[in-house]
């Protein structure tokens, strides 16, 4: 049986930690964005993915 996610039950510090990468993960989304189009590489375009992969993942909740 599956365990349902609740993030109270998080300790406070990892909490604050969630937020504040919640906070940071647009912001690296879109300076990775324009370091992609002015230099495009494929470890760019990877990093870039990822990024955006983690920020939807934290404003989703999924993790």
């Amino acid at each position: 049986m599956k365990r349902r996610y609740n993030p109270y039950s998080l300790p406070p510090w990892l909490r604050t930690v969630r937020k504040v990468c919640c906070q940071l993960a647009i912001p690296f989304c879109i300076f990775q964005g324009i370091r992609t189009i002015f230099l495009p590489t494929t470890f760019d375009v990877i990093v870039l993915f990822l990024l955006i992969l983690i920020a939807t993942a934290l404003h989703l909740e999924w993790i």
